[in-house]
């Protein structure tokens, strides 16, 4: 069966099954899943543990050498399998399948790997493990999602929150699930259980937003100019190279120029986004800014890519922050800097 992260708890609460398959690549929530399988597989009695990390020259036969092994004392134990990637080919499908169809009964396997996409959650030694145990996928919190998940982690440990502390602590750790929890933990040390004030939080937290060239693109095509100016100055403090932005900047600017021209040529949307393609998730974003600005307007923003580009090689005078800056608060909706 398949359980979301959050439901995990009350699966394992009712029954502890053979096989339990956790796939994400958010490493906090992947980590404290499997933290959770395992903690409940101790106090059920899987007092031993044996850790195989799946890498270059990983001999599947292994697992089922494992798993047919007999223990002088019929010790139980967690077979802990860490794949390093979700494809693991014919000979890793058929063993973990075979597995499948013959668990150990002295075993648990918990097998935790990166994302499962969609025709690997198809395939057969996935379906396998689903029938006999449980399937966790891990998704990543979106941004705005972030404050509940904090208020709820917050009030797991006893705290209190004021209103707008998870909020404001949101703000802070942006994107970052390992800071908030690391924060949250900082609050209970310093505070111990009980209400948090905001002049609390603020006083004990750092800001430890994480930012990227991607979010920046993001809330760009969403035109939030705000988040724009406070993410583009973010990646400046953080030491950034400049043309790491101006690359993730022109790639999309370039990639909506294209689509801009394919769409005034005749050719329908959908068609247009599956011929760059361009993800689900993205779609919305991307239908944004493709009507925000006129093909035209796409290719003077380039214009400025090369400019900026120009400034960053020292082959003309000037700061290539404040063109870059220029360029990212414009694809928000900001008016051109007049020169």
């Amino acid at each position: 069966m398949r359980v979301r992260s959050d439901q995990l708890e009350g699966s394992l609460s009712r029954s502890l099954l053979p096989i339990y398959l956790i796939s994400g690549d958010e490493p906090l929530q992947l980590g404290e899943a499997a933290d959770a399988v395992r903690q409940v597989a101790k106090a059920e009695g899987y007092s031993d543990r044996l850790v195989m990390d799946h890498g270059t020259g990983f001999n599947w036969d292994e697992l089922a050498a494992i798993s047919a092994e007999m223990s002088l004392f019929s010790e139980r134990r967690v077979i802990d399998l860490r794949l390093s990637s979700a494809k693991i080919g014919t000979d890793g499908s058929k063993a973990l399948a075979a597995y499948a169809e013959r668990p150990s009964e002295d075993d648990l396997l918990l097998i935790t790997c990166p994302k499962l996409e969609k025709a690997q959650q198809n395939a057969k030694w996935v379906k396998a493990i689903e029938k006999i145990g449980v399937l966790v996928q891990v998704w990543p919190v979106e941004a705005a999602q972030l404050p509940r998940w904090i208020d709820q982690r917050l009030q797991s440990r006893g705290l209190k929150p004021e209103r707008e502390v998870a909020s404001m602590l949101a703000e802070r750790v942006e994107g970052n699930l390992l800071a908030a929890a690391q924060e949250v933990e900082k609050l209970l040390l310093l505070n111990g259980p009980g209400s948090i004030t905001i002049e609390q939080m603020l006083s004990a937290v750092a800001d430890s937003a994480r930012f990227d060239v991607y979010g920046l693109v993001d809330a760009a095509l969403q035109g939030n100019l705000t988040r724009v100016m406070r993410m583009i100055e973010g990646l400046r403090g953080e030491g950034l190279a400049a043309p790491v932005v101006l690359w993730a900047l022109a790639r999309e600017i370039r990639m909506l120029s294209s689509m801009r021209f394919a769409i005034d040529s005749g050719e329908p949307l959908e068609r247009v986004m599956a011929n760059h393609r361009v993800w689900d998730k993205r779609k919305s974003l991307v239908k944004k800014g493709l009507k925000r600005f006129p093909l035209k307007r796409w290719q003077r923003l380039l214009q400025q890519c090369g400019q900026a580009d120009r400034l960053i090689k020292g082959q003309e005078r000037g700061d290539p922050w404040l063109s870059l800056i220029s360029i990212a608060s414009q694809m928000a909706g900001a008016k051109p800097l007049a020169n």
